[in-house]
């Protein structure tokens, strides 16, 4: 069976960790400097509350970025993420060295990324994703195609419809209601 025809609960079933990329996932990928030089990133509220119920599910997040910002380093603290690794164009030698720190092997690794430097990775790992707006090689690579676009809750997107498929989206739901 390709993995296109695989339900979304196949795909999620051996899913324990979500690794994801910053710039055009939890970003929209803009990279803007103020009138001082410092870096600014707007990062999407849906997509923190997404990774908070994934943690809380038992799952590890971590993030994975060719670029280096303190902004990644304070939303990270922000929502309890210690795995963060920043400054890693070749991210499949740091995907390696983050899974085994998060006690997971790539076939437990869904990871989500927009650009060519995510390739390697999302060739690797159990479950590929990319957002609507991706470059068109990672969209060609990825198993699940988001509706969303990057830094407009398609972490959130992507964070519910696995726990959905694992049955887990409806105890948070409850817990919230």
């Amino acid at each position: 069976m390709n993995s296109n025809q695989r339900s979304d609960a196949d795909h999620a079933a051996n899913i324990r960790c979500i690794l994801s990329d910053v710039d055009g996932v939890m970003t929209d990928g803009r990279i803007i400097y103020d009138a001082a030089g410092l870096e600014t990133k707007r990062f999407h509220v849906r997509d923190g509350l997404g990774i908070k119920l994934w943690m809380q599910s038992g799952f590890a997040f971590g993030i994975l970025t060719a670029r280096t910002s303190p902004m990644v380093d304070r939303r990270a603290k922000e929502l309890g993420i210690t795995a963060v690794k920043q400054g890693y164009e070749d991210k499949w030698p740091a995907a390696i060295e983050m899974m085994a720190s998060l006690g997971c092997t790539a076939d437990q690794v869904c990871y989500i990324g927009d650009d060519l430097p995510d390739v390697p990775v999302m060739q690797q790992v159990g479950l590929s994703v990319a957002p609507a707006d991706a470059a068109r090689d990672v969209r060609e690579t990825a198993d699940w195609n988001l509706q969303g676009l990057g830094g407009e809750g398609v972490l959130r997107e992507l964070i519910e419809r696995l726990l959905r498929a694992g049955g887990r989206w409806e105890e948070h739901v409850r817990r919230t209601a």
